[in-house]
């Protein structure tokens, strides 16, 4: 079955009709339309022969047309049946050779279990919307799954926080959560022109590169927990956010001595490092 003209939106609307098909707002679906930008990111992404890749929301396959001509073994995580029953006639051929695979269902739901029968791929890509990103991100993290590299296409302002540093507007429990796993940069921006639908919002690509020396802790979840404790709410300080978390001042005010961290602080003047370090003290202090 030939594709459709992925730089095209008048091609992909008809091919939506043609198949009594549309467009799901609440997926969070836009096709990149920008052949360029596609090439590029597939660029950074950086695959070749029999690199093993997952793709998120692959719609009507223009980004996996681009990975699978450069030879991956590709699987994707749809969960429009439309779109599934579409790229499956596209990519048959693929599909024959054991180089394309897809998994339906909603990727949040689906990708441990696809992962119990299947080694963690070098490459992860998508084009996410904010929920799914960061949730995926921090389960992925959280359950010690990284990738060798990841290209995220998601909004600007979500972009931002996954590349903001401390003591900026920017910098979030999200930022922490992305960078200690990740050395994280901007790649592309890409403004509402270059999707169909049109978007109303930028859109912003970011390559995640994993840390070679991943700063350890001893406890991942509750680092995790911690550490979204300390950003609950911007205003209050150190402080005050753990003795919300852990309901006791006095061994807030211990942990917080042990960690030298300032109680006085906010923690958005917080380093990946201290708060490594604070979630240690933690997890130490609760085991005595």
């Amino acid at each position: 079955m030939n594709h459709p003209d992925y730089n095209s939106h008048s091609e992909l609307k008809n091919e939506l009709e043609k198949n009594g098909f549309s467009m799901q707002k609440k997926f969070g679906q836009n096709f990149l339309i920008n052949e360029t930008a596609r090439k590029k990111l597939i660029d950074t992404l950086d695959i070749n022969e029999n690199t093993d890749v997952w793709e998120v929301g692959p719609g009507l396959g223009a980004m996996t047309n681009e990975i699978l001509e450069r030879g991956a073994k590709l699987t994707v995580f749809e969960i429009d049946r439309g779109f599934i029953s579409l790229i499956k006639q596209y990519f048959k051929s693929y599909e024959d050779k054991n180089k394309f695979f897809v998994v339906e269902g909603d990727v949040l739901k689906t990708w441990k279990k696809h992962l119990e029968n299947n080694a963690i791929p070098q490459r992860f890509f998508g084009n996410l919307p904010y929920n799914v990103a960061a949730t995926i991100i921090a389960d992925t993290i959280e359950n010690n799954v990284r990738f060798e590299k990841c290209v995220f296409t998601v909004q600007k302002e979500v972009a931002l926080r996954m590349t903001a540093k401390p003591g900026t507007n920017d910098y979030s429990s999200f930022s922490v959560l992305c960078q200690w796993a990740y050395d994280v940069k901007s790649i592309i921006d890409l403004n509402g022109n270059n999707f169909w639908p049109r978007p109303n919002v930028d859109s912003r690509s970011v390559l995640f590169t994993k840390k070679e020396n991943f700063p350890a802790c001893e406890n991942p979840a509750l680092f995790m927990k911690v550490m979204r404790s300390l950003f609950t709410s911007r205003r209050k300080t150190v402080r005050n956010n753990l003795q919300g978390y852990l309901k006791n001042n006095e061994l807030t005010l211990r942990f917080l001595e042990e960690a030298k961290i300032d109680p006085m602080k906010r923690a958005e003047v917080l380093s990946l490092e201290e708060m490594l370090r604070l979630s240690d003290v933690i997890n130490r202090g609760k085991n005595d």
